[in-house]
């Protein structure tokens, strides 16, 4: 039976791990999985040998501070090889680790499977290259993104985004309504500051400064905010009553509510390509350290930040970055979105767009497949 080792650094990555995990239980009762992640992962049947509570950091300059910690890491998971021997690692997102500890298992003559692999668009073709010259298969969920690895000299399959498979809502509209207790009839924006609490703490102040603005021109406008589980609720209430607009807090059921909002006001990352899959709007913010944006400017080669603006290489939807982002643009933006019919339409049309760029349902299985087969090849 096939031995498996599992590596994610930070919450997506631990969904993303437990959906192939489930695949890869599916297709081989009784496999062996093992590896870093999250409490999915370990409820996907992973044997967990390092827990990712602590370890999610954000930024040049929080990493920076946290190399120790990562030093110590990857030797802890060089040590987990040795002990285990897999037949194949799985790497998923979280770049800089990963990088590292790919070049540990190629030294150890042991393949690797990059998932959700370092953004070489954004940071420069050189990981590509990189990437290349340590992993056996790399499983693309972008279509240029499988182009870059290819021109590098890797080995790829695009597989498509596992989101295509996830993002759906579980009720109808009418549902939707009543569940959430929300009028039909008034306008509904949601605010998802994001799901880190560096994040919420740089972005949540100006969405609710944002959220006073847009009353003044749509005074019965609904704002629903939904809460991630990493964040304290404390953090989220303090900031959203000294505004003084009213806000519903969610927990749950997030698709189900996007399907009746009529646009969202979404900090920079996964978020903004499940409200594109919805066909919802966004007005993407984001704002970093000083420091960190800095280094971004000088490193980065990018022309878009947000995901569905990324996908389909042009800006479909309006980005408001660092100094950009201030109550007044945001509600600018907002307020066309929601209330001018034409860009309503424009907007619609291009997010059709988006899912088609994103592939065909079934990318996990893709990548439990490939994962197999790459096992398969170090036993022959």
């Amino acid at each position: 039976m096939p031995k498996v080792m599992i590596s994610a650094g930070e919450a997506s990555g631990d969904l993303h791990g437990a959906s192939v995990a489930e695949a890869l239980n599916g297709m081989r009762p009784g496999i062996e999985l093992f590896g870093m992640g999250g409490s999915n992962m370990r409820d996907a049947g992973v044997d967990i040998a390092y827990d990712i509570a602590d370890i999610g950091v954000m930024g040049f300059v929080e990493i920076l501070r946290n190399l120790p910690k990562f030093f110590r890491l990857r030797k802890f998971l060089a040590r987990i090889m040795d002990e285990r021997r897999p037949d194949v690692l799985v790497l998923i997102d979280y770049g800089g680790f990963h990088m590292a500890l790919a070049q540990v298992a190629k030294k150890k003559s042991i393949p690797v499977v990059y998932y959700i692999c370092p953004k070489a668009w954004i940071w420069g073709k050189w990981r590509a290259k990189a990437i290349a010259g340590w992993v056996e298969k790399v499983a693309a969920i972008f279509p240029f993104e499988a182009e870059i690895y290819r021109q590098a000299g890797a080995s790829v399959i695009f597989v498509g985004h596992p989101l295509v498979d996830i993002v759906r809502p579980s009720m109808d509209r009418e549902s939707a309504y009543r569940h959430f207790d929300a009028d039909p009839k008034k306008p509904l924006l949601l605010l998802l500051p994001g799901s880190r609490f560096q994040e919420v703490s740089s972005l949540l102040d100006v969405m609710m400064a944002a959220a006073k603005k847009i009353r003044e021109q749509l005074p019965d406008c609904q704002f629903y905010l939904p809460v991630a589980p990493t964040i304290p609720m404390d953090r989220i209430e303090s900031v959203v009553q000294a505004s003084g607009v009213p806000v519903v807090y969610t927990r749950n059921s997030t698709y189900n509510l996007m399907q009746i909002a009529d646009c969202a006001i979404a900090a920079s990352g996964t978020v903004t390509l499940e409200a594109a899959l919805m066909g919802l709007p966004s007005v993407i913010i984001y704002r970093v350290k000083p420091s960190t944006y800095w280094l971004v400017r000088v490193v980065a080669n990018v022309s878009h930040v947000g995901l569905p603006n990324i996908v389909t290489g042009r800006r479909i939807l309006p980005e408001l970055i660092q100094h950009e982002a201030t109550a007044v643009n945001v509600s600018r933006e907002t307020l066309r979105l929601v209330t001018d019919p034409a860009v309503r339409a424009q907007a619609a049309a291009d997010l059709k767009e988006v899912r088609v760029n994103l592939g065909q349902p079934g990318a996990v299985k893709r990548v439990a497949s490939i994962v197999l087969d790459v096992a398969a090849g170090r036993k022959e």
